[in-house]
């Protein structure tokens, strides 16, 4: 006699959705019709690989990868290939430090040299607090010591250089972008909780939200066999694979997460409130709420035509376009772009990954929420907002 095969519930709902419900999305149709976009641009500057995602509010309603690791053209990129996300892990830090917070291991005003007793700077150092590290308004001259960073110097070497500057601000009042001083938040987590900066984002963040493949650091990059390798522009279209430079993953919550597409949806759909026992929807309201004015980034090719007000918050870039608001980051190491941003209004995120140092990863990025804001009518996440309200120090 034959047995009968019983499909659970779950499953069995999967395979009877009607292919018209599916295709019916207007987000599904945008996604499809960018990826038109996106193919066509790969195609044309001959990049060796890349990958987005678009989510919408708790789903990953498209990802997409094309192209190979190297230039040996061996091995494909697939949805959990991990990239370096660079500056996008300050996302990461500001995220992890949010949930401190939120348990009661620290607080936003804490002053810097509570817990770094070494901390000084050439005037009264007890202004740095948690916020201006993360909120990139410590007052102190931008990309301070950044070449330290590129000539392999480890951080506690650098912050002995901090003695030498001097504020160009009060903290809080302007827009002084950071690498190495943003970073003091990774010593500063781990005098509070005797935990490593890696593995108590792997506690609190990457397990949490299932991000598998994600992990900080060099080491779990390059050990992983199915990392995209970094790659720079020799002649148009011609790109060489290079070497994985560790030197950013010395300041680990600046530039040192590595994740794959299909982990940055999930760390999308977290913003989007997916995930409010992880990432609280007050956190995200607190993390990019605008704080500090960056006119600088107006003039950011491709966005430049979009922009009507760009702030920071806390790890997060606020746009204005219009009557429209993102959350964004990009991030640049070498050998590698990536780039981040999601609508509370249109609960819609994006996320893309290039294994090259390609500037016209904005154009990528603008055309995406160009195409959005053109298609599709708002729908706001009910129980979260990157509110309107005018920035703050």
């Amino acid at each position: 006699m034959k047995t009968k095969t019983l499909i659970p519930p779950l499953l069995l709902s999967l395979f009877f959705q009607t292919p018209s419900a599916l295709s019916s999305s207007p987000e599904l149709k945008l996604a499809n019709e960018y990826e038109s976009f996106f193919r066509q641009h790969i195609k044309q500057e001959k990049f060796l690989g890349a990958a987005f995602v678009v989510v919408s509010g708790d789903q990953i309603i498209h990802l997409v990868t094309t192209g190979h690791t190297d230039t040996s053209r061996n091995q494909r990129i697939d949805k959990n290939t991990t990239f370096r996300v660079a500056s996008v892990s300050k996302t990461f830090a500001a995220g992890l430090t949010g949930i401190l917070v939120t348990e009661g291991q620290i607080n936003w005003d804490d002053p810097v040299n509570q817990y770094l007793p070494d901390f000084r700077i050439n005037g009264d150092s007890r202004q740095v607090r948690i916020r201006h590290l993360l909120g990139q308004s410590t007052g102190l001259m931008p990309h301070a010591y950044d070449n330290l960073i590129e000539d392999g110097v480890p951080l506690k070497k650098i912050q002995e250089q901090y003695r030498k500057l001097s504020y160009i601000c009060s903290p809080g009042q302007c827009y002084s972008y950071q690498n190495s001083i943003f970073s003091l938040i990774e010593p500063i987590i781990e005098e509070v909780t005797s935990s490593s900066y890696a593995s108590l984002m792997e506690e609190k963040i990457f397990q949490p939200l299932d991000m598998k493949t994600a992990s900080v650091g060099y080491e779990p990059f390059i050990n992983n066999p199915n990392h995209a390798k970094p790659h720079v522009l020799i002649k148009k279209g011609n790109w060489k694979t290079v070497r994985v430079k560790p030197n950013y993953y010395r300041i680990a919550p600046a530039a040192g997460v590595n994740a794959s597409a299909l982990d940055m949806g999930k760390w999308l759909m977290a913003q989007l409130g997916s995930h409010p026992d992880v990432i609280k929807p007050e956190l995200v309201n607190t993390l990019t709420r605008p704080r500090v004015k960056t006119r600088r980034e107006k003039y950011r090719r491709h966005w430049n035509k979009m922009l009507t007000g760009a702030y920071y918050g806390l790890g997060w870039r606020i746009y204005q376009l219009g009557e429209h608001r993102l959350a964004y980051h990009g991030g640049w190491v070498s050998g590698y772009r990536a780039d981040i941003a999601w609508s509370e209004k249109h609960n819609l995120g994006f996320a893309i990954l290039l294994n090259e140092e390609a500037n016209s990863i904005n154009e990528l990025t603008t055309t995406f929420w160009e195409m959005a804001f053109a298609t599709l009518k708002p729908t706001p996440i009910a129980s979260t907002g990157q509110s309107a309200e005018a920035p703050a120090g």
